[in-house]
């Protein structure tokens, strides 16, 4: 199984995390990585590689809540240290509960055919209601 982490604007990580162990009945099997508004990018970036580096050989997906935030721009650059040393990721940014819960139940190996299934179930997770009801 791919190993899961949330690497967010706190405290959304730590609530998707909450929120997804309320839908499923038990804790989560994740990491959960919130950025505080203060944070230090750099320190931050050293120690999501060190979480990223203790299972290197561990197929790992990334989600992120906003592309181009720090949040996504810390992740990207502790995958790339990682990379260096082994660590095979994918990075999707976006996140909302149901790529949460689909990463979670959809378990897969090969983090690239789970992050395209996280991304296709984001996208059929985005409903119209109006037009459904």
């Amino acid at each position: 199984m791919a190993r899961i982490v949330l690497v967010m604007h706190q405290p959304l990580a730590a609530a998707f995390a909450d929120c997804a162990a309320h839908v499923l009945g038990n804790k989560p099997e994740l990491i959960v990585f919130d950025v505080a508004p203060d944070a230090d990018p750099e320190a931050e970036v050293t120690r999501l590689a060190g979480r990223l580096l203790q299972t290197p050989t561990e197929a790992t997906l990334v989600l992120c809540d906003i592309f181009g935030a720090t949040p996504f721009n810390i992740a990207k650059r502790a995958i790339r240290l990682a990379a260096d040393r082994g660590l095979t990721a994918h990075l999707i940014t976006g996140t909302n509960l149901c790529m949460v819960l689909k990463a979670l139940t959809d378990q897969q190996e090969n983090p690239e055919q789970l992050s395209e299934s996280v991304r296709i179930g984001a996208l059929r997770g985005i409903v119209n209601a109006d037009q459904s009801c």
